[in-house]
């Protein structure tokens, strides 16, 4: 008695990879567009502290950071160890954040100044005195609004 065999396919169909550099270049144009860089370079330690009650910002390009803390282990020869002001990407003293509000202020539309928020990015190590002089220059340069950065805490 004679076996009848079924004709399968020998192999099975290759997949196409004629459109996989398509995909690549487009993914790639992809992350160029939407990925922003970092126009401030950390100079400073910013160890944000932990809290439980925290709301998002809404229009974060309306916020200014100030930066303190001790200076990165770079700048530490040179700076010492004690904490320090940044604005932007540079050192400051207590008395350059009135000009820093200013110069502030002229790069928003004189109808949203008023929302502006001061953010302050305070590494946890640092003591509240030169927080408070922050504060300080910020409400003689009148600018009411300031915000204290921290990461959500995990409860366990």
């Amino acid at each position: 008695m004679a076996k009848i065999k079924k004709e399968r396919s020998a192999h099975t169909p290759t997949i196409s990879t004629a459109s996989l550099p398509d995909i690549i270049f487009i993914l790639l144009f992809f992350f160029m567009v939407v990925t922003v860089l970092r126009d401030v370079e950390l100079k400073v330690k910013n160890r944000l502290p932990q809290a439980t009650e925290l709301t998002k910002l809404e229009r974060k390009s309306l916020v200014s950071y100030i930066y303190i803390g001790p200076p990165i282990e770079k700048y530490q020869a040179q700076l010492g160890t004690a904490p320090r002001i940044q604005l932007n990407n540079q050192f400051a003293t207590v008395n350059d954040i009135a000009a820093f509000v200013e110069n502030e202020r002229t790069k928003v539309d004189e109808r949203l100044q008023p929302a502006m928020t001061f953010a302050l990015r305070v590494d946890k190590g640092v003591k509240m005195g030169i927080v408070s002089d922050v504060k300080q220059e910020l409400r003689k340069s009148n600018a009411l609004k300031v915000n204290y950065s921290s990461v959500p805490r995990v409860e366990r």
